[in-house]
């Protein structure tokens, strides 16, 4: 995969932080449901993201994470997006893997955190680290791991899941590289007109894309 991220031999500079939104004639602005990253968005990782002209994008594979009990990864479905003719390279490990994480999927707010872990509450300490992990090992070097999530609101606290979850997997060897926000939003003249899912917390309107890169040798 012509990927100008995953071809260089050292890691990365960090990107700046950037906000992606749809067209202006896209009628789907947001996700459909359950889901976090809308259709538009996904097209434009396989693209523009990797570098990837628009009639051949990039081979994907985007697993939806609703649970991180014990043998998830066993509950977690999983969607290829290929081309015609990818089949050819089936041996190869796939380079671009998209983690959706539905807010659903977070621990409940606490204040009682474990003084003898991590200090994560939750199901975070338990699944995400183990996610990580594997997800490391599938990938092969400088392969793409890309996190979508966004932030939840329960009983008046707000839960953002990004720093812990960019601790876990730079624990696992990842480098992370950017922090991309994609609106559910359509631009209309001077500003930006909400398209919100029916299952979004009051007071969010966008979900949150990490980028990560598998780093195995620095």
């Amino acid at each position: 995969m012509p990927n100008p991220i995953a071809r260089r031999r050292r890691p990365a500079h960090l990107l700046p932080t950037t906000v992606w939104l749809p067209d202006p004639d896209e009628p789907n602005a947001a996700p459909v449901p359950s889901a976090v990253l809308p259709a538009w968005a996904l097209d434009t990782i396989r693209t523009d993201f990797v570098g990837r002209p628009a009639d051949r994008p990039a081979p994907l594979l985007k697993i939806a994470i609703r649970d991180t009990a014990a043998g998830m990864d066993t509950r977690i479905p999983t969607t290829p997006f290929t081309n015609p003719g990818d089949d050819e390279d089936g041996d190869r490990k796939a380079s671009l893997l998209l983690a959706e994480l539905h807010p659903d999927t977070l621990p409940a707010h606490t204040n009682d955190l474990p003084s003898d872990q991590s200090g994560i509450p939750g199901a975070l300490e338990d699944g995400w680290p183990g996610f990580f992990h594997r997800a490391h090992r599938l990938l092969p070097d400088y392969g793409l791991l890309l996190l979508a999530t966004r932030q939840s609101r329960k009983a008046g606290h707000l839960t953002d899941p990004l720093g812990t979850l960019i601790a876990s997997a730079r624990t696992a060897g990842f480098h992370y590289l950017q922090h991309i926000v994609v609106a559910y939003a359509h631009p209309v003249g001077d500003h930006l007109e909400p398209v919100l899912p029916a299952d979004i917390s009051r007071g969010i309107a966008h979900c949150d894309l990490i980028a990560l890169s598998a780093i195995r040798h620095v």
